[in-house]
């Protein structure tokens, strides 16, 4: 079962009300984070690509890649199948990321197909593409999908914020914060939402970039 889909400001504002009314870390972290953001991108296999380039890249690299990407029509599965590893190392891409990306064009993965089966379905058949993690399958349920109940706890930024908020004596490991997030479904995406947005206001008050 699907359960509810973030499409507007208005959800993101919904979840935020509904999470602070249960959660007094949550109702105290919002009025200082501000507006939230919808963070919604269109879904399919641009946006997986798009989440293999950029691992372990910088913003600049990856978005300079994904330009010479685009350019090249490497983003459209179908020629990214067909691509030569000279074609992807032309492209920017290292021979691992050539072959993952390959990997993912010639998944078959039914990527409408995927907008009406369950969260935990998204994952399981994402995470059968080689390169693509768990982590990568929940930002891509979270954001491409728009799925409201969706967390990424293996996220370090979210464990961090979720140490800060809440005051714990060290960060919780990925296992500890999905248990936590628990507490915050139907609207653990928008718990993500406010946890990260809280990572960066915290951050800066810490003379961090």
């Amino acid at each position: 079962m699907v359960g509810r889909i973030i499409t507007s400001l208005d959800c993101v504002a919904e979840g935020a009300e509904w999470l602070a009314g249960r959660e007094p870390a949550f109702a105290r972290a919002l009025p200082l984070v501000g507006d939230l953001p919808l963070r919604r991108e269109a879904d399919g296999f641009a946006a997986l690509l798009r989440a293999i380039v950029g691992q372990q890249v910088s913003v600049a690299s990856a978005r300079a890649i994904w330009g010479r990407l685009e350019g090249l029509g490497l983003t459209e599965a179908a020629v990214m199948a067909a691509a030569s590893d000279e074609d992807l190392r032309a492209a920017g891409l290292s021979r691992q990321k050539a072959r993952y990306g390959r990997a993912l064009a010639q998944a078959g993965i039914d990527f409408n197909a995927l907008r009406g089966v369950p969260d935990a379905d998204v994952v399981k058949t994402l995470v059968a593409v080689p390169g693509i993690g768990v982590w990568t399958a929940e930002i891509y349920a979270m954001f491409a999908l728009g799925r409201a109940d969706v967390f990424a706890p293996g996220d370090l930024a979210l464990q961090e914020a979720a140490r800060m908020l809440f005051g714990l004596e060290a960060r919780p490991s990925d296992k500890a914060l999905r248990q936590m997030a628990e507490a915050w479904s139907p609207w653990r995406s928008v718990a993500a939402r406010i946890l990260w947005a809280y990572y960066r206001v915290a951050k800066d008050r810490e003379g961090v970039i």
